[in-house]
């Protein structure tokens, strides 16, 4: 499953992520927020138009992601 489509506040591991379909930019940015497999997620609140942008949880942080870098990264939730 992608992030852009993990429900609200459902807890998640990053399986992977497609840096070839972002940015030099965006992809330097998801790695220093410390993107990376193995690393938990959950996605805490979208916004009103569009759904965009997409407030997930790393670690203590909560960081704003576009739908288009949260559709790069792919998930598996916890049974």
């Amino acid at each position: 499953m992608r992030l852009d489509e993990l429900p609200l506040r459902r807890a998640a591991t990053i399986a992977d992520i497609d840096w070839a379909v972002l940015t030099p930019g965006e992809a330097r940015r998801l790695r220093e927020f410390g993107f990376d497999a193995g690393v938990p997620i959950e996605a805490m609140h979208v916004g009103p138009f569009g759904r965009d942008p997409i407030a997930c949880r790393v670690g203590r942080m909560t960081i704003a992601l576009r739908r288009a870098m949260a559709s790069a990264i792919r998930v598996d939730t916890a049974a």
